[in-house]
């Protein structure tokens, strides 16, 4: 069986995106986003979680990033997720799960834009690769008529 390991997100930068570059010197740029969600609880009171997300974006996209987006920008981003692990300066170990963005849209106004809503449109940065479409082996492909729902 095949697995599957993709993420689709839309949410806003906790703060400003660091960029810097490894010794070989590719860009990369990570930030956090919040990501929220509304629901009615059994009491029926809306209630809103958020879930904050670190990011990672690699070569070009990494510093198209690091130029157009701040604190508070609304992005779409589409990545795999990876865990890693380390030892902190004290020893511990310690780990985290991050999204590697293959893709990465603007959604709001650029930085330093002062465009007003209605003149806002989507910012997409340039694509080193085309976005590619799941290999779905013929025998797993479903028809619309297939779909139990």
């Amino acid at each position: 069986m095949t697995s599957l390991n993709r993420v689709f997100l839309i949410g806003n930068l906790t703060r400003d995106p660091e960029l810097r570059y490894i010794p070989s010197g590719t860009a990369v740029t990570t930030f956090t986003i919040a990501a929220n969600r509304t629901y009615v609880n059994q009491a029926g009171e809306k209630k809103e979680d958020v879930c904050f997300v670190r990011v990672v974006v690699w070569a070009r996209r990494a510093e198209v990033c690091g130029e157009f987006l701040s604190k508070g920008s609304l992005v779409f981003v589409e990545g795999r997720l990876q865990s890693r692990s380390w030892q902190d300066k004290d020893g511990q170990k310690r780990s985290t799960i991050e999204v590697i963005a293959n893709n990465v849209q603007f959604l709001g106004k650029p930085k330093g834009s002062s465009a007003g809503p209605q003149d806002q449109e989507q910012i997409t940065p340039s694509h080193e690769e085309a976005p590619r479409e799941l290999d779905v082996p013929e025998d797993v492909k479903q028809t619309d008529e297939q779909v139990p729902f």
